[in-house]
């Protein structure tokens, strides 16, 4: 998946909230595969993330998850 068709700014928070969520689950003893079962993410089997792959995976899958909008 490439980032080409993320909007910027969306792109941004959603980096900066998987930076937030992997700091919390670091701080408490998380691992990076760790991080990414808590959204629902694995790794390929042949690779074992770090933390850059967690987050960047994590801030991929908030970007495309379509949002609600209001009515």
């Amino acid at each position: 998946m490439t980032r080409d068709h993320i909007n910027p700014l969306q792109w941004h928070q959603s980096l900066g909230y998987a930076r937030q969520v992997a700091a919390r689950i670091f701080r408490d003893g998380g691992s990076p595969q760790d991080a990414m079962a808590a959204f629902g993410l694995s790794a390929s089997p042949d690779q074992t993330p770090d933390w850059q792959h967690a987050v960047e995976a994590i801030a991929q899958s908030m970007c495309s998850t379509p949002s609600r909008r209001a009515a």
